[in-house]
C-alpha cells in the first residue's frame, strides 16, 4: 500500500512512477476521495471545538439564562451533524481504502522500463546448456520412471492435480528437504506455518482484495488455502513492533501451494509446470529501509545457489516495469533451462517490496536511537520451486537409456541412489 501522505504531497511524481507500469493506474480517485475525506473531517473537528466551548460554557455557568436554551438547541444540532459525519467519514475511509489496495507498489529506479516480458533484461546466465538427441519432455519421462501418475491425479481431484508414484515422491520430498538444509545453514530460520490463513493475512501480502477468486477458499470458514508460503511468513509480526536490533529476519518455510490459476487457462495443461497443488520453499526477509537492495541481491543469490548446487543451467532476468507484479519495486526471476522446450522457464521469482506490504500488514520497528516506530521493507522469493525443479532434473538429466541421473547432492537424502531407471 502507498503512503498516503507520499500522493497528498507528489501526486506528480507517483503519477509518473505509476505510469512507468504501463497498467492506466490513476491517482484521480484516491485525490477526490481523500479531498472530501478531509474537508469532512476538518468540518467535524470545527464542530467538535464548538460542542467543546459550549460544554464548558455550561459546566462554568458562563452562559445567560437567555442564551441556554439557544445554546442546548445548538448543542443538538451539532451533535446530529457530527453523527452524520461520522458515518460519512467512515463510508469514505472504506472507499479511500479499498482504492489505495488496488494500486500497485511504485517501481525502482533500477528497473529497466518496458511494456512486458518481451522487455525483461537477461542478468547473467549460468552453467551449460546440455547435449541431448532428441529429449523427451520431463511428462513422457515421468510415467516411465515410476514419477508421475497423471490419470489418476485428475481422478482423485481434477486436472492440474498430479499424483506422484514411488520415486517422483521420494525425489519430491528430497529436493524439498535439501533445500530446507541449504537455506538454514545460509542463516535463514526454518519454520512450518499453517497452510490455511486468515483473510487478513492474504490481504497484508497483496493477494486480496485485487486478485479475490484466484485462490481457494474454505466454504464455512472465511480461511484460504496458502498461495504461497509468503503470506503465512511475511504476517508472522502482523500488528507488532520489532526493534531495530531483531533486523534483518530471513525466514523460510516449505509449504504445498493452492492456486486456481484462473488466467492461465490453456497454458502449460500437459505435465508438472503449472498445477493447481505445488510444493515451494519460501525465503522471506525483514529489514531496514536502507539494506533492501542489498538483500534483494543476497536473496536472489541463495535461490541461484541451490540451483548451481543441483548443477541445472539458468539465467538471471530483470523484470522490466509493464512486467512487475502488484506489489513488488524490483523482482528478479530465475529461469532453468528445459532441453525438450528448448527454453528457459521460470522456476524462482526474488523480489524487493519497500514499506508496500508493511503498510498493509502493520510491520513497525522501533528506531535503536528512539522515535517514532517505522515501517521496515519486506523481501521474499523462492527457494526454489520444488515440482518445477524435479522436471528440470528430468529433462536436464536424462540418458540415451532411458534413465535418468540424480544429482549429487540429493543422492544422500535418497539412501544412496543414483539413477532412476525406467519399470519393466
Amino acid at each position: 500500500m502507498l503512503d498516503l501522505k507520499l500522493i497528498r504531497e507528489n501526486a506528480d511524481e507517483v503519477e509518473k512512477a505509476l505510469a512507468r507500469r504501463n497498467g492506466g493506474h490513476s491517482l484521480s480517485g484516491i485525490v477526490k476521495v481523500d479531498s472530501s475525506f478531509r474537508q469532512i473531517q476538518a468540518e467535524w473537528e470545527s464542530l467538535n471545538q464548538r460542542s467543546n466551548v459550549i460544554s464548558e460554557m455550561f459546566k462554568t455557568g458562563k452562559a445567560s439564562k437567555e442564551e441556554i436554551e439557544s445554546l442546548r438547541q445548538e448543542s443538538k444540532d451539532l451533535k446530529k451533524r457530527r453523527e452524520d459525519l461520522e458515518k460519512e467519514k467512515a463510508e469514505l475511509e472504506d472507499e479511500l481504502e479499498t482504492l489505495r489496495l488496488g494500486l500497485p507498489n511504485l517501481p525502482d529506479a533500477t528497473v529497466p522500463d518496458g511494456r512486458d516480458e518481451n522487455d525483461n533484461v537477461e542478468v547473467h546466465s549460468w552453467g551449460t546448456i546440455p547435449t541431448i538427441q532428441d529429449p523427451k519432455h520431463h511428462w513422457e519421462i515421468g510415467p516411465t520412471l515410476a514419477v508421475f501418475d497423471f490419470e489418476r491425479g485428475v481422478k482423485l481431484a481434477e486436472s492440474r492435480f498430479t499424483l506422484l508414484e514411488e520415486n517422483g515422491a521420494k525425489l519430491e520430498r528430497a529436493i524439498m528437504n535439501f533445500y530446507l538444509d541449504f537455506h538454514s545453514k545460509r542463516g535463514y530460520r526454518e519454520l512450518f506455518p499453517p497452510i490455511l490463513v486468515n483473510r487478513e493475512c492474504m490481504i497484508g501480502t497483496g493477494q486480496l482484495p485485487k486478485f479475490e477468486g484466484e485462490f481457494y477458499k474454505c466454504a464455512d470458514d472465511e480461511l484460504y488455502l496458502v498461495p504461497t508460503a509468503e503470506v503465512p511468513l511475511t504476517n508472522v509480526y502482523r500488528d507488532e513492533v520489532l526493534d531495530e536490533e531483531q533486523l534483518p529476519i530471513y525466514l523460510c518455510a516449505y509449504t504445498p501451494n493452492f492456486r486456481r490459476e484462473a488466467g492461465s487457462a490453456g497454458k502449460d495443461t500437459r505435465g508438472y509446470i503449472r498445477q493447481h497443488q505445488f510444493n515451494k520453499v519460501e525465503l522471506v526477509k525483514f529489514c531496514l529501509p536502507d539494506r533492501s537492495h542489498e538483500e534483494l541481491e543476497s536473496l536472489t543469490r541463495s535461490a541461484e545457489l541451490v540451483l548451481e548446487a543441483l548443477e541445472l543451467p539458468y539465467r538471471r532476468i530483470a523484470l522490466c516495469t509493464g512486467d512487475l507484479g502488484l506489489n513488488s519495486q524490483k523482482t528478479y526471476d530465475l529461469e532453468v533451462w528445459f532441453p525438450a522446450q528448448d527454453k528457459y522457464r521460470e522456476i524462482s521469482s526474488c523480489s524487493m517490496f519497500g514499506d508496500f506490504q508493511a503498510r498493509r500488514a502493520n510491520l513497525r520497528y522501533k528506531p535503536a536511537d528512539g522515535g517514532k516506530p517505522r515501517f521496515l521493507h519486506t523481501l521474499n522469493g523462492s527457494g526454489v520451486a520444488i515440482g518445477r525443479t524435479l522436471a528440470a532434473i528430468l529433462e536436464n538429466n536424462q540418458q540415451s537409456d532411458g534413465s535418468v541421473t540424480i544429482p549429487k547432492v540429493l543422492v544422500p537424502y535418497l539412501g544412496g541412489m543414483d539413477e532412476l531407471k525406467p519399470k519393466n
